[in-house]
């Protein structure tokens, strides 16, 4: 697959790059360009990030950050199967527990919630740090949802990180699940609060919990290309109530 020439590999991690010096040098460059790719293009375009992701395997498999991205790669695609084995394999190279949550949301991406929650409740969750326990608990509590278990979910997301009033990188997240979860169980006004919170947490705009509440307050909004459409016809909104002043 076709790398731009400014993409040079240096890019990468300082990490990533001391486990690629494994490899020859040459080999190791081509590697980081693919990885450097996938990171560049797993957000606004999976598939071609995939199809990096494949490259970079191809060359380097033995390397856990090629198996990492690798595994990201197929999760953004939702080949869940796939990304399950290629973080169990980075797993395995590197010990860590770091990519436990995702690994539990792999299970649920399979259609196995209960396996999902044999995940987090398993001892290497003890030794993820505060953000992986938080992103555990988000994915713990979606697999009571799957089961339909709506009450779980809202006591599953009940934490002292949901009740801290600290704005953290996960608590826009959290807000927006545990206010969806609460819609979702008929508990409007509650839900209403906590979406609330979400948006004043929601600094970069993760998470559309500024429209849920909207909704929940009654505000439509116009699809600007209904109105231009509208207009391009003649009609107007003055025109659709008889004109009147």
């Amino acid at each position: 697959m076709p790398i731009p020439e400014e993409v040079t590999g240096d890019e990468i991690d300082k990490d990533v790059r001391q486990e690629l010096q494994s490899l020859p040098k040459t080999l190791a460059e081509d590697v980081a360009r693919n990885l450097v790719m996938v990171a560049r293009l797993l957000d606004e375009d999976p598939e071609a990030a995939y199809g990096y992701s494949r490259v970079a395997l191809r060359l380097a498999s033995r390397v856990a950050a090629v198996r990492e991205a690798a595994g990201f790669a197929a999760y953004a695609n939702q080949k869940y199967g796939e990304a399950l084995a290629e973080f169990r394999a980075a797993r395995r190279m590197t010990g860590s527990v770091e990519l436990w949550p995702v690994m539990a949301d792999c299970e649920r991406g399979l259609g196995r919630p209960e396996k999902a929650l044999d995940v987090a409740g398993a001892p290497e969750v003890h030794k993820l740090d505060k953000a992986g326990q938080v992103e555990m608990r988000l994915v713990a509590a979606g697999a009571r949802r799957d089961m339909g278990q709506l009450d779980a979910a809202i006591v599953t997301l009940q934490s002292p990180e949901l009740a801290s009033n600290s704005v953290q990188p996960w608590t826009a997240r959290l807000r927006y699940a545990y206010a969806d979860a609460l819609l979702a169980a008929g508990r409007e006004q509650e839900a209403r609060e906590w979406f609330a919170k979400a948006v004043e947490s929601d600094r970069d705009g993760s998470t559309d919990a500024s429209d849920r509440l909207a909704e929940l307050d009654g505000v439509e909004f116009m699809d600007a290309l209904d109105e231009g459409e509208s207009e391009s016809d003649g009609e107007s909104p003055a025109a659709e109530d008889g004109g009147k002043d």
